[in-house]
């Protein structure tokens, strides 16, 4: 399990999240679930787009370059849609919809990945 904080802002977006590197968990993602819990969360590294086909609910998604500085951020975004190719992310980070306005999460911040 992973702890994601943003380090600009002091606040924490999951404090129960999965990491997907290998192929396979990429390739899921989330696919299955009917929801993400508050505090919940999963890393998809390396990732620069993400579709929501097949989805049943809404995330957010905040996608990171190398140094994990936030590069863009969907809020809400709907089952059945996609995100265009995000330049410079290296991974995203899915969240309950709501959760990256909740912690004040903006482009430009610094999030610290720690593992628990």
């Amino acid at each position: 399990m992973l702890r994601v904080v943003n380090a600009s802002r002091g606040t924490v977006l999951a404090d129960r999240a999965a990491w997907a590197r290998s192929f396979g968990a990429r390739l899921k993602g989330l696919l299955g679930r009917s929801g993400l819990a508050p505090g919940e969360g999963l890393l998809i590294e390396p990732c620069s787009s993400i579709h929501m086909f097949f989805m049943r609910f809404a995330i957010d998604a905040v996608f990171l370059d190398a140094d994990r500085r936030v590069v863009r951020l969907f809020q809400r975004l709907p089952p059945w849609s996609a995100t265009p190719r995000v330049g410079g992310a290296r991974s995203v980070l899915e969240l309950p919809a709501g959760a990256g306005e909740a912690s004040g999460t903006l482009p430009g911040d610094l999030l610290r990945v720690e593992e628990a």
